[in-house]
């Protein structure tokens, strides 16, 4: 028997199964939208932004699939927007916008469905640095917007940041993509001692786009740097060892401060080692966020505060550290945290899913009166318009 809600913890909400609980349909696109971008660029499968590609072929197979769109709760779009890599293997957003549109086109054309809601009853992955923004830049992120033809739908992205243009009311937060069974393979035995106190590998300038510092990671990655390179309680660099994964499983604290975006694989990634991730990203939103009691496991400290994060993780009482490992253990809030192939209970599909069901019923308002228009097809800058 099901507890009442009001008597639920947030890690209840992780052992719900949303089977029986809503009906997916899935749209047939052509592959142009889908496989065919990714059968010209695999290395799309293993970057964090797979969570799209990965999302499509579990709802293919899921029990929450239905075959029949009159009795869908949700309709999905499977469209790979991130799939543009550069050749160092960054997504490039630029075609996204045209391409999001050509697939909304296609299916408001072929479907009476998106008609009825202009997209209120629909999901789209977007898990691009500001989702449905679709820029890296967070200036012109903002400049930009969501996308115009998203406003009504709802928005399952990795992108969380409060009072933001780029996360609307309503979107689901969902962890970056991480590879499972590479994390798996470093698993090294439990007992090993956790004896670095605080580890972080990663950029703390990015001299290529930001070559004046103080722009990229709004300086925080750069005040790490400075206040604690000689610090011996800090393991802090910029090399990636090949024992990353194994490092991080030795040690107490993980920094996962923001970069252009507030959010990282490195949360994932501390999750699974059982290192309490060092949260510094002002107004994040954390993935899955009234399932996982994230201010229990970790330590959020404000940007402003980075010149006093040794005296902060000093002064964290030992029962207290105990506490949040003791919760970082369980293996419900590990599972939640990954897109694993194939699917299991309790993941991180199960939780998208367990989102859309909790928004269910759909308010009779989002329905569309017959002829009613609210989206503006024109809207929205220039180049975005034209035929993808």
């Amino acid at each position: 028997m099901s507890k009442p809600p009001s008597l639920r913890s947030a890690g209840d909400v992780l052992e719900d199964n949303p089977v029986g609980r809503l009906k997916v349909f899935v749209y047939e696109l052509p592959s142009k939208y889908n496989k065919k971008i990714l059968q010209k660029d695999p290395r799309c499968l293993n970057h964090m932004f797979a969570a799209e590609i990965f999302m499509h072929r579990f709802l293919l197979t899921s029990p929450v699939r239905t075959l029949n769109p009159e009795e869908a709760d949700w309709f999905y779009t499977p469209v790979y927007t991130t799939c543009d890599l550069t050749p160092n293997g960054l997504p490039l957003p630029f075609k996204s916008p045209r391409m999001m549109r050509s697939a909304i086109q296609l299916i408001s054309s072929n479907w009476p469905y998106w008609n009825r809601t202009e997209g209120a009853d629909h999901f789209f992955v977007v898990p691009h640095d500001f989702g449905a923004c679709f820029h890296y830049q967070e200036e012109k992120a903002i400049e930009r917007g969501i996308l115009p033809l998203l406003q009504r739908a709802t928005l399952v992205q990795t992108f969380g940041q409060r009072n933001h243009v780029c996360l609307k009311e309503g979107s689901i937060t969902i962890p970056p993509y991480a590879p499972p069974q590479k994390m798996h393979a470093h698993l090294i035995p439990e007992k090993t001692p956790r004896s670095i106190f605080v580890y972080f590998r990663g950029l703390f300038y990015d001299v290529g786009n930001d070559p004046e510092g103080g722009y990229y990671a709004r300086g925080a990655r750069a005040a790490v740097w400075e206040n604690f390179k000689d610090n011996p309680l800090f393991d802090i660099s910029t090399e990636h060892p090949t024992t990353y994964y194994e490092d991080m499983q030795r040690a107490v604290f993980c920094l996962c401060p923001l970069g252009w975006a507030p959010w990282s694989p490195r949360l994932v990634e501390a999750v699974i080692f059982g290192c309490i991730p060092v949260i510094i990203a002002d107004d994040i939103v954390l993935p899955f966020a009234d399932a996982i009691p994230w201010e229990e496991i970790g330590v959020f400290l404000d940007e402003k505060d980075v010149a006093n994060l040794d005296t902060i993780l000093t002064s964290i009482p030992l029962e207290m550290i105990l506490r949040k490992q003791r919760l970082l253990a369980n293996p419900s809030m590990k599972q939640a945290m990954l897109f694993p192939q194939p699917a299991q209970p309790g993941d991180a599909f199960h939780q998208v899913l367990n989102g859309l069901a909790r928004k269910l019923p759909h308010d009779r308002s989002v329905y569309l009166k017959a002829g009613e228009k609210i989206l503006n097809w024109t809207a929205g800058p220039v180049g975005d318009l034209k035929p993808w």
